[in-house]
């Protein structure tokens, strides 16, 4: 199954055993609950969990009862041992099997062997109870830590269930149902209402409504034409439909995104990179302090008994498991990734989540990202002596050249285009527009840079127009030019109010005219904004910024912006969806192309930053008071108990917080 390898894959990816350990038993009981969800159900799945804890609850629970409360000739001696050992075996052998495992991988200073250590030695000197509450609380911990961690993939991994595994496709006119990954590029696929759609197509019929949620994270119906492309996991609404496949199953958008999510795991923050090494240093000093206490005092400490420092040590090493860094770390960024992915903010890794919340300056394109990229021709004003129409065909066949927004709103006010007019010498200028040769006479269509590039003269005030101008000369002369206006997307004013709340720094640079950006900026209530710009001088607006060590996320398409996109700590992407190389080049991707998600991107990495931060403090802290009682005598098994498994149930509750941040 597919599904299941995407799991695995993602366990792999973590370094460290006890991370990997948890991940894997999340992704095998989620595989688990998913195949018998029928029969069981995932409270089922959750009881199964806590079973074997349960078991030795019970039996730990009646030991402290017939020891303490009802007299019993019957238990003790072996009778009272056999019963403690069938009490720690359900908690504690698969404990002291991962300490085994781990040593035999070379990894000798786990965890495992902590809590082996640890409890073994309190049944060697007759702390019995205490052996197995140690174990059992931590075989608690371990049981939330996983439940914690499928919170936390679940909003991923919800993904994985957009695909289906088969489909139907039209053979000879009759429907056939084969597998989606054996589907070929040119097949037809026939989709009902309320089935998902396997593969990326190019739809057939005329119109169809389709539900975008698991793409773009909103549910709002999305109306696709005939010859539109449409995307694996939309769900088609109301007609049956058929759809042409145009790439294969392993090549479509959603599978580019869940590579993307499968591969965020392993970009790891520096914090967590940190933690890590501490912890492989950590351990096995941990382990020389521990025998140091129980040794050392038997040359300076007055009536020394071993059974006495052997116990405080092993209170020290209880106390001093790491568990609550290494797990709740890594799950809090993991969280922070889950909960970006919920809102439909694709993350690459917990490292660009530390950028996020670092950031002081986001730096935004115009056209697409504020705005809506759909423009409309305004006004036409051309030369009297020139013929307007025969002058807009041409442009319309240029403009035909170029994917820009500005090209479509020409099209659509021109029409078809007309075939008979040819095209040579066809060239893009960045910056700057299209050039061209028609009937042996040179075409220029673009800003009016470009006129003034290649020395067209003109009679035009540029700083009283508001509007994007497209100037056109033709045989080297000034034919007129059109306007083009864009509007503002419905929640680009909210989202600049909420950047400056942050305390983050709007800047706009855009290649568009500096009056329209102006207006544009002014609307929103953008204080830096600057137009006419190059790609180079979007490269030195950006370098000016770094220069004052602000970190700067700049929000793009992705593409033609790919050298500012590059320099910038984060690169940004709007609408992931539309294009494969936003996918492959940015930092984050958001899909929905609601400048919104960018205030909300940088909260999301601040408040994991932030969880990450307390639960670092709170285990240090914590560990630390309780290490120095353990060493004075002061604190027993119970204690050390709450400053291991109790600290970090606390930290991976707190991290779970995260996991509930919803775009409101």
């Amino acid at each position: 199954m597919k599904h299941k390898h995407i799991y695995d894959a993602q366990g792999r990816q973590l370094c460290c055993t006890q991370e990997e350990k948890i991940y894997q038993k999340a992704n095998h009981s989620h595989d688990h609950s998913r195949h018998n969800h029928d029969h069981s159900g995932e409270n089922g799945s959750v009881f199964t969990l806590f079973l074997p804890a349960i078991i030795s609850f019970l039996l730990l629970i009646t030991g402290i009862v017939l020891d303490n409360f009802i007299t019993s000739s019957w238990f003790a001696g072996w009778i009272r041992i056999l019963w403690y050992v069938a009490a720690y075996a359900p908690v504690g052998l698969p404990v002291v099997k991962e300490a085994f495992e781990s040593i035999a991988k070379g990894e000798v200073f786990s965890e495992f062997l902590l809590m082996t250590i640890a409890t073994i030695g309190a049944f060697a000197i007759g702390e019995y109870p205490e052996g197995v509450a140690v174990m059992l609380f931590y075989a608690v911990g371990e049981v939330f830590q996983t439940l914690a961690v499928k919170r936390a993939k679940s909003n991923i991994s919800a993904l994985l269930d957009q695909r289906p595994d088969e489909v139907t496709v039209m053979n000879g006119g009759q429907p056939q149902t084969v597998k989606a990954e054996n589907v070929k590029i040119g097949d037809i696929i026939r989709l009902k209402p309320g089935e998902k759609l396997g593969l990326d197509g190019e739809l057939l019929s005329e119109t169809a409504s389709f539900n975008t949620a698991a793409l773009t994270g909103e549910s709002k119906p999305d109306t696709k034409r005939r010859g539109e492309t449409v995307l694996a996991g939309m769900i088609n609404l109301n007609t049956v439909v058929q759809v042409k496949v145009t790439a294969a199953y392993q090549d479509s958008k959603l599978s580019r995104i869940l590579e993307l999510v499968q591969n965020a795991a392993s970009q790891k923050a520096p914090t967590e990179l940190f933690i890590r090494k501490f912890a492989r240093i950590y351990t096995p000093i941990v382990v020389a302090l521990a025998a140091a206490i129980t040794v050392v005092p038997y040359f300076f400490v007055d009536g020394y008994r071993f059974a006495e420092w052997l116990y405080r040590a092993l209170i020290f090493l209880v106390i001093s498991c790491p568990c609550a860094l290494v797990i709740s770390i890594p799950l809090g960024y993991f969280g922070g990734i889950g909960a970006a992915s919920r809102n439909g903010i694709l993350v690459k890794g917990s490292n660009f989540l530390d950028m996020l919340a670092n950031v002081q300056n986001v730096v935004m394109d115009k056209t697409g990202t504020m705005t809506e990229g759909v423009f409309k021709v305004q006004e036409t004003v051309f030369s009297p002596d020139v013929d307007e129409n025969k002058i807009l065909q041409m442009v319309n066949a240029l403009e035909s050249n170029s994917t820009h927004p500005v090209a479509t709103a020409i099209h659509h006010f021109v029409g078809e285009i007309n075939r008979d007019i040819r095209l040579e010498n066809v060239e893009e200028l960045a910056g700057y527009g299209l050039r061209a040769t028609v009937n042996g006479k040179e075409l220029l269509v673009g800003n009016f840079r470009m006129m003034d590039k290649f020395g067209i003269v003109y009679d035009v005030d540029t700083n009283n127009i508001v509007y994007t101008v497209v100037a056109v000369a033709y045989d080297r002369r000034f034919a007129g030019y059109l306007t083009i206006a864009d509007s503002t997307k419905p929640d680009a004013k909210v989202t600049i109010n909420r950047l400056k709340a942050l305390g983050v720094k709007p800047t706009m640079l855009s290649g568009d005219k500096s009056a329209v950006v102006k207006f544009v900026a002014e609307k929103l209530g953008i204080a830096h904004a600057f137009g006419d710009l190059l790609p180079e001088d979007k490269v030195n607006k950006v370098k000016e910024i770094k220069a004052r060590n602000e970190t700067v996320a700049f929000v793009g398409d992705g593409v033609n912006d790919a050298p500012v996109v590059a320099l910038s700590d984060v690169g940004i992407a709007m609408g992931g969806l539309g294009s494969d190389a936003t996918i492959e080049t940015a930092d984050v991707v958001i899909q929905d192309d609601m400048p919104s998600k960018i205030p909300l991107a940088i909260a999301i990495g601040k408040q994991t930053k932030r969880t990450v931060w307390q639960n670092i403090t709170l285990a240090f802290s914590v560990k630390a008071a309780v290490l120095l009682l353990g060493v004075g005598g002061l604190a027993t098994m119970w204690e050390a108990v709450f400053a291991d498994v109790g600290v970090a149930l606390l930290a991976i509750l707190n991290a779970v917080r995260i996991q509930r941040n919803r775009n409101k």
